[in-house]
C-alpha cells in the first residue's frame, strides 16, 4: 500500500492557501498543516478513504414521510458528485469529502451517487454530460476557478463546496456551501457582544489566514457595536504591550495559530476571557488554552446531537482539520436531498453535522455553530 509522507501532503496543502489562496476566501478549510491519515491508496487509484462497511452504517432509519413520499412519486434522486479526485493538489481533499458524501448516502439511503472527476479544464463538459444522463442535484465543484468556469452552465440545482467569486456569473441554481474562516470571525464578533464584551483585544497574527481572520473579526464588530475593536499584532519576541493591553480590555479575541494562541494564554492572567474559532481546536491536549471559549462544528462538539450519532465517522482516524471535510460531505449530501425535492425559493434549513446551517442571500449557506470551552469541551 503506497502512502504519502506527511512532508509531501504538508506540502500539496499550502499550495491551497498561496500565493492567490491566502489572500482571499479560497478554500472550505483554511488551515490544514497536518497530514491526512487514513488515506488509503490502491495502485493505480485515486488516494480515498477506506469506506466503512455495512457493519458499521446504520441503515434502519427510513426517510421522513414527506420525503419518502416524494421520492416514492418522482423516483430515488440522483445526486451528481463532481470533485477533482485525479487532481494533484485538490484530490486528497476531493477524496475525504467524497467518503462524508458515500457515509451519508449510505445511511440515509435516499438518493443514489453519480461521482465524476472533473477538473477546471473539463468541468463543464462533465457537468453537462451527469445531467444529461439524469442526475437532478450537483455536489461540486471544490475550487473557486471550477466554480466559476461552470457558473453560467449550471441547469440544475449545485452546491459548489467553496465561495463564489463576484465576478462569477449569477446563476440561481448554484448554491454555495463552505467552511471559510470568515463566517467563523463574524459569529465570534457577534457571540461576544451577545456576552456583554464591551471593549475587547483583537490580537492577530501575520499569516494570511490570521489576517483574514482578524479583519473578518474587526468589520463584523463595527458593524454590530459601531465602534472599532482594538487591534494589535502578535509579537512573540516582547509580548509585553499586548499583556499589557489585554489587562486593560474586557476580552481577548484570537486570531492566531494553534502555537501563538497557546504562547499568548499561558502569559495572561487567568481571569482574562478569551475567545477563538475552530482553528484552534486540533483535538488532543490542549492544557495552555484550557478555558478559551471557542466556536466549532456540532460533529466535534455535540456527539450526543442526533445528526452526528446518526453518521459513522471514518472507518480509520484522522486529523481533527481533515475530519472537518468528511462532516462537511456529509451535510452536502444532506442538503443535495432537500434541494432535490425542494419547490424553487422555498426557505432551506438543515440541522447539520457542520453546524446549523440556513439559506441566506446569494444562495450562500449560512452555518451557525455552538460554543465550548477548551480543557473539556463542555457546552455553554
Amino acid at each position: 500500500m503506497q502512502r504519502l509522507t506527511p512532508l509531501l501532503l504538508v506540502g500539496v496543502l499550502l499550495t491551497w492557501l498561496t500565493p492567490v489562496g491566502a489572500q482571499t476566501p479560497d478554500y472550505i478549510i483554511q488551515s490544514n498543516g497536518a497530514p491526512m491519515r487514513a488515506l488509503v491508496q490502491p495502485p493505480g487509484q485515486t488516494p480515498r478513504l477506506a469506506t466503512p462497511t455495512p457493519a458499521e452504517v446504520r441503515t434502519d432509519v427510513p426517510a421522513s414521510g414527506a420525503l419518502a413520499a416524494k421520492q416514492a412519486t418522482r423516483g430515488k434522486i440522483r445526486i451528481g458528485v463532481i470533485l477533482p479526485t485525479e487532481s494533484s493538489a485538490l484530490g486528497e481533499a476531493a477524496a475525504v469529502v467524497r467518503s462524508g458524501v458515500e457515509a451519508a448516502a449510505q445511511v440515509d439511503q435516499s438518493a443514489e451517487l453519480y461521482s465524476v472527476d472533473a477538473t477546471g479544464d473539463n468541468v463543464v463538459e462533465r457537468y453537462r454530460a451527469a445531467v444529461a444522463d439524469g442526475v437532478n442535484v450537483v455536489i461540486g465543484p471544490l475550487s473557486r476557478e471550477s466554480i466559476a468556469k461552470l457558473a453560467p452552465s449550471v441547469t440544475v440545482p449545485t452546491i459548489a463546496l467553496n465561495s463564489i467569486d463576484r465576478q462569477a456569473a449569477a446563476n440561481p441554481k448554484l448554491y454555495s456551501l463552505s467552511l471559510i474562516v470568515e463566517g467563523e470571525a463574524r459569529q465570534l464578533a457577534r457571540m461576544m457582544r451577545d456576552d456583554g464584551r464591551a471593549n475587547p483585544l483583537l490580537v492577530v497574527g501575520g499569516d494570511a489566514l490570521s489576517q483574514r481572520l482578524g479583519k473578518a473579526f474587526a468589520d463584523e464588530w463595527r458593524a454590530v457595536t459601531g465602534k472599532p475593536a482594538r487591534q494589535m499584532a502578535f509579537d512573540a519576541n516582547d509580548m509585553t504591550p499586548l499583556l499589557q493591553a489585554a489587562g486593560q480590555a474586557d476580552a481577548v479575541a484570537l486570531a492566531l495559530d494553534v502555537a501563538q494562541a497557546a504562547k499568548f494564554k499561558s502569559a495572561l492572567t487567568p481571569d482574562v476571557p478569551v475567545y477563538g474559532t475552530s482553528q484552534l481546536n486540533i483535538g488532543g491536549a490542549q492544557a495552555e488554552l484550557a478555558g478559551v471559549r471557542f466556536i466549532d462544528m456540532p460533529w466535534f462538539l455535540m456527539p450526543a446531537h442526533p445528526a452526528v450519532q446518526r453518521y459513522p465517522h471514518p472507518a480509520m482516524p484522522l486529523t481533527r482539520q481533515t475530519e472537518r471535510l468528511y462532516a462537511l460531505g456529509i451535510d452536502a449530501y444532506r442538503l443535495a436531498v432537500q434541494l432535490a425535492v425542494s419547490r424553487p425559493g422555498a426557505a432551506v434549513r438543515l440541522d447539520g453535522v457542520t453546524g446549523d446551517l440556513k439559506l441566506g442571500r446569494d444562495r450562500v449557506f449560512e452555518r451557525q455553530l455552538p460554543a465550548g470551552v477548551m480543557g473539556g469541551n463542555a457546552l455553554q
